[in-house]
C-alpha cells in the first residue's frame, strides 16, 4: 500500500507531464508498474533512472542501503513484463537484472555518476541490484490533443537539456561515462523527434494549411542547425577536455528553446 508521500509525487506526476517539485525537482523520475509477486494486483513505485541506450533505461534496488530488496525488485523479478510512465509516453517494458560483470561495470558508472550508490553499497551487505527496463510497446505521447503532447514532448527535451548542462557544469577535469551517455541519448532523441515531425508532422499540416509553407521552412531549417549543433556535441563528448563541451550545451540550448517556441507559437493553434 502507497504511503501518503508516494500517493502525493504519483500523483503529482501525473498530473504535471512527469515534473515534481520539493527533493525531486529536475531529477530523472518514472512510475514503474509492477505486478505483485504474491498478490497478483499493480503495484506503483517512484523511482529515479538512468538513459542507457535508446530504448533502455536503468533502475538501481538501493532500498536505501537496507537489508533487503526494495518490493518492486521482487516483483519484477518474478514478472519481468513491467509499465513505465516518463510523464511524456507510458508503455510496456521488460525488465532483467544485470548479472556478474555487466552489473559491475554498470554500477561502477552509476557511481561515478553519483557517489551516494557507493554509500548505501557500504551499509549492507546484499548486493544492490541493477535492472535494465527495455521498450518493448507503447502507444502514442500523452496528451489531451496533438498540440498538448507536442508541448509534454518539448518540455521533456528542454528539462533534460537542462539537466545535462547542469551535470556538464559540474562535471570537474573529465567527463565521466554516464554524463556521455546522457548527452548521446539526448542528442539521438532529439534526432528522432525532428525526423518524425520533418516527415510525419510538417508534411501533414502543410495539406491541410498551404500557406504554411513559409513556417514550415523555417522550422525545418531549424531542425538542420540543430542538426549540425547535435553533431558536433555528440564529437565532443569524446573529447578529453569537458570545457569544450559546455559552449555547445549553451548554444544548443539558446537554438532549440528559440525553435521550440516559434513551433509552439506557430503549430499548436492548428492541432
Amino acid at each position: 500500500m502507497l504511503n501518503d508521500f508516494t500517493a502525493q509525487i504519483i500523483q503529482e506526476f501525473r498530473a504535471n507531464a512527469g515534473r515534481v517539485g520539493g527533493p525531486f525537482d529536475g531529477a530523472r523520475l518514472l512510475l514503474l508498474t509492477t505486478t505483485g509477486a504474491r498478490s497478483g494486483r499493480p503495484h506503483t513505485a517512484v523511482l529515479g533512472y538512468y538513459p542507457d541506450s535508446a530504448d533502455r533505461v536503468l533502475i538501481v534496488g538501493s532500498a536505501g542501503g537496507g537489508p533487503k530488496h526494495p518490493d518492486w525488485y521482487h516483483n519484477l523479478v518474478a514478472n519481468p513484463r513491467v509499465t513505465v510512465e516518463t510523464g511524456v509516453f507510458t508503455y510496456e517494458a521488460e525488465a532483467s537484472v544485470l548479472r556478474d560483470v555487466e552489473r559491475d561495470e554498470i554500477f561502477a558508472r552509476l557511481v561515478e555518476a553519483d557517489p551516494g550508490w557507493d554509500d548505501y553499497q557500504s551499509r549492507t551487505t546484499r548486493t544492490i541490484p541493477v535492472v535494465a527496463l527495455t521498450h518493448v510497446a507503447g502507444g502514442p505521447p500523452n496528451g489531451s490533443s496533438f498540440g498538448e503532447a507536442l508541448r509534454n514532448i518539448h518540455d521533456n527535451f528542454r528539462r533534460e537539456l537542462a539537466l545535462v548542462r547542469k551535470e556538464a557544469a559540474s562535471a570537474g577535469p573529465k567527463l565521466g561515462a554516464q554524463l556521455r551517455i546522457n548527452c548521446l541519448t539526448l542528442c539521438q532523441g532529439l534526432h528522432y523527434h525532428h525526423t518524425a515531425e520533418s516527415k510525419g508532422l510538417f508534411p501533414s499540416l502543410l495539406e491541410q494549411h498551404p500557406d504554411l509553407a513559409p513556417t514550415i521552412a523555417a522550422l525545418q531549417a531549424d531542425h538542420d542547425k540543430i542538426a549540425l549543433l547535435l553533431d558536433d556535441l555528440q564529437q565532443l563528448v569524446s573529447a578529453p577536455d569537458p570545457s569544450t563541451l559546455l559552449p555547445q550545451i549553451d548554444t544548443l540550448i539558446d537554438q532549440l528553446n528559440h525553435h521550440l517556441d516559434e513551433e509552439e507559437a506557430k503549430l499548436i493553434p492548428l492541432m
